[in-house]
């Protein structure tokens, strides 16, 4: 007689752990490659910068005023 018997259960319980894992992997990977397109949409990754309601000035192209 086997000392460990698995049961059906805990099949199924596998399954659904490997596709939650399977989507947050996912989920992390798109969260990644936006990221990366989003740096590398600036050219220049020292123009990247977090958004906090105001307006940066480095982010403004040159030529553009956005004086008064």
């Amino acid at each position: 007689m086997a000392i460990k018997v698995e049961h059906e259960l805990h099949g199924r319980r596998w399954g659904r752990n490997l596709g939650v894992g399977l989507l947050l992997g996912a989920v992390v990977a798109i969260v990644f490659g936006l990221t990366v397109v989003k740096i590398l949409a600036l050219g220049d990754a020292g123009r990247f910068q977090g958004y906090d309601h105001v307006v940066q000035p480095l982010a403004v192209p040159a030529g553009e005023g956005g004086g008064a």
